[in-house]
């Protein structure tokens, strides 16, 4: 839903021809490629997922059709793997896709609903025998991993985003993004011994991503109004639970790269040492071959950055490989807004 406010300038539909799915019993194992989320059009329902075989060099942009026989649904948002699962969150569409992380089959829908009422749910992270997915009602939903049921749910703050744990707690990004101007500016602190929230610390205006580091810290970015309150990376102290810095460079996502992140905003990449808590480099990745950023990944096996480009939000993306000095190696064709990977090494 980062797009609704350019969705409306377009209509744009993605879509292939797909292959007869899979038997279970037959489909090949994923290995030495990568998944691609494709976020699609808000509304549209065509989110999808590519898969890039690296060995080959192929590209299966209907991979989700391809081995399930049926359209993923709008707005795809997350996508992880936690154990032999992958979890894809639909946010519009309000179900978590559940797929063997081995060859793709499907396992289980889980239908978001709250008395008929969508949740629409944002992201996933996972602690234990549990997954944690924030709720855009207001709630962070409580999965266990074995059952693939929801077992609890946990009152936070407006309109939950990004989640990360650290320090046996789940930090969760309550942006209030639905009220905007009127937005929230908080992050729940949920013990992860008790599923309840402990406190709320106050981070900045809207904020939405969140990461932790090697070093007891977890990051969030407070996005302000998307004008005069610029967007800003904060650093809280997982074990004083306080606020311990706000930054002041321009930042509109963070991603782990070993133990520093590169940071990015519309027109550049960089790093930021976790340790010493500056910027080393701010423009550390080359970006002429690269139209609309939407996401940053780094895979520390094939020591390579990966930018997903959204080519302006209304053609289909590409995922663009670089070396880990940040030059420029090589382009994918993907789906639609390109916004989460899934490496197999």
């Amino acid at each position: 839903m980062r797009l609704i406010s350019l969705l409306v300038l377009a209509l744009v539909l993605f879509s292939c021809k797909p292959d007869e799915p899979q038997n279970p019993s037959t489909a090949p194992e994923l290995t030495n490629g990568v998944l691609v989320l494709c976020e699609g059009l808000y509304q549209q329902n065509n989110s999808a997922i590519s898969w890039i075989d690296f060995t080959s060099g192929t590209i299966d942009n209907a991979y989700f059709v391809t081995r399930t026989n049926r359209q993923i649904g709008d707005t795809g948002n997350d996508m992880k793997r936690y154990g032999d699962k992958i979890y894809i969150v639909v946010n519009v569409s309000s179900v978590i896709e559940v797929l063997s992380a081995k060859d793709f089959t499907s396992i289980k829908q889980i239908q978001m609903e709250a008395g008929g009422t969508a949740k629409q749910p944002r992201s996933i992270a996972f602690y234990g025998s549990n997954a944690y997915v924030s709720c855009y009602d207001g709630y962070v939903d409580v999965i266990d991993t074995v059952t693939l049921t929801v077992t609890s749910r946990i009152q936070v703050g407006n309109n939950p985003e990004g989640l990360a744990v650290a320090n046996g707690k789940l930090y969760v990004a309550n942006s209030g993004g639905l009220n905007f101007p009127n937005v929230d500016s908080t992050l729940s602190v949920i013990d992860l011994g008790t599923n309840s929230e402990l406190m709320k610390i106050t981070v900045g205006p809207n904020p939405g991503a969140v990461v932790s580091d090697a070093f007891g810290d977890v990051y969030v970015i407070a996005r302000g109004d998307y004008g005069a309150i610029p967007s800003r990376l904060k650093r809280v102290n997982s074990t004083t639970d306080v606020l311990a810095e706000s930054f002041t460079f321009s930042v509109d996502g963070i991603a782990p790269m070993n133990n520093d992140f590169l940071i990015y905003d519309a027109s550049s990449i960089g790093i930021f040492n976790a340790s010493s808590e500056l910027v080393q480099s701010s423009n550390f990745v080359d970006l002429s071959e690269v139209n609309t950023i939407y996401g940053v990944s780094y895979n520390s096996t094939l020591d390579k950055i990966f930018v997903l480009d959204a080519m302006g939000y209304t053609n289909t993306g590409y995922l663009r490989k670089f070396n880990s000095t940040g030059v420029y190696e090589i382009s994918y064709h993907v789906g639609l807004n390109p916004s989460k990977v899934l490496f197999y090494d």
